[in-house]
């Protein structure tokens, strides 16, 4: 019996740092815009477009969201309006992984936001 779980705690191990190694940083601008261009970034009760002009447009639950962005340095720097408000300037780390693409605040120290591009 031992022997079965330490094997399904390992391939638990192997199974979770197999998902976490699938995502890959996303190292220049011209691999962000090329997996987002034309596409929506989507997540529950958010969708957003971040165009290749450095304009970002979309709804957050019911509010508008607006914004600029650029590439900083392997960071994807924005300033957004949501619903009126100003989220502050952030840069933040981005992530790909097939349809997913993970953006985590404060040069990748912060909290992660994941989003399907569809």
């Amino acid at each position: 019996m031992r022997d079965v779980f330490v094997l399904a705690c390992a391939s638990f191990f192997v199974l979770a740092t197999t998902a976490h190694a699938e995502f890959q940083k996303v190292e220049t601008q011209a691999d962000f815009v090329s997996a987002v261009n034309g596409k929506t970034l989507k997540r529950p009760l958010v969708e957003l477009s971040v165009e290749p002009s450095g304009a970002i447009s979309g709804k957050g639950a019911v509010w508008d969201v607006s914004g600029n962005w650029t590439w900083n340095d392997g960071f994807f720097c924005r300033s957004i309006v949501w619903g009126g408000d100003d989220l502050d300037y952030n840069c933040q780390e981005v992530m790909l992984n097939g349809r997913k693409i993970r953006f985590t605040s404060d040069k990748g120290t912060g909290q992660s936001a994941d989003f399907t591009i569809r």
